[in-house]
């Protein structure tokens, strides 16, 4: 069985009306960036930040796994699915896929902040300022901040270093280490891009570009893996 590794960024999370990082403005649900998902920002006012991850969780109990999720959980008939995810909503895991990286953490999960092995599951619940872990020390969301490193970053290079074929959904590959994984394919792994805008990165030639929305893309590499590959994809 063929080895498919996906890369998906916000795009893929979108669709299901679930926001999951800063727009244009450089706002991320009318917060500063700065203030809710930096280190810094966690230091200066660690209230406002467990009042916004909290209110993240309840916005992602109502949010529904979208087409784009389903059809890579469907591709594991067919594929030894890996899914690496700069989201860090439970959107795959709920699409049916059983092969996750996240890269950036986990909203329904929160952690002691003087033990980042000491992780606590609170799926759509909150916690308080306040409340602690078993250690006694104060629980934060168990996300990886910009100023923060990033724990999963060399599981996922040898992921894509191992891939048959690699593919990148709903990701501007612009936020770093994450954009840095494309680098580790293997010399022509034929690979695809699927995002509804322009890429601001020079990408190899073996990268097929699909210019849509990632549920539509999805679909299409879907198609064209089937036509590639014969029955060997079942659709």
């Amino acid at each position: 069985m063929k080895r498919l590794v996906v890369l998906t960024g916000a795009g893929i999370s979108v669709e299901s009306g679930f926001k999951t990082f800063r727009g244009s403005d450089g706002l991320w649900e009318e917060h500063r960036v700065e203030d809710v998902a930096s280190i810094e920002g966690w230091e200066r006012d660690p209230e406002l930040v467990i009042d916004f991850y909290n209110m993240l969780r309840k916005k992602l109990k109502d949010a529904k796994p979208n087409e784009a999720h389903k059809i890579l959980a469907e591709l594991e008939n067919s594929f030894e699915v890996y899914v690496i995810t700069q989201n860090v909503d439970d959107l795959h895991e709920r699409g049916g896929s059983t092969n996750i990286i996240h890269l950036h953490g986990e909203l329904t999960k929160v952690r002691s902040v003087r033990n980042d092995y000491l992780i606590k599951d609170i799926g759509y619940g909150e916690i308080s300022y306040g409340e602690k872990g078993e250690d006694g020390a104060q629980l934060r969301p168990h996300i990886v901040w910009f100023g923060e490193a990033v724990p999963m970053i060399e599981t996922a290079a040898r992921t894509v270093r191992e891939a048959d074929i690699f593919a990148v959904i709903g990701s501007s590959l612009v936020v770093y280490p994450a954009a840095g994984l494309v680098s580790y394919m293997r010399p022509g792994t034929p690979a695809f891009l699927i995002d509804p805008n322009e890429i601001d990165m020079r990408l190899p030639s073996n990268f097929t570009v699909i210019k849509d929305t990632a549920a539509n893309g999805t679909r299409k590499m879907r198609d064209i893996l089937a036509e590639k590959l014969g029955e060997s994809v079942r659709i």
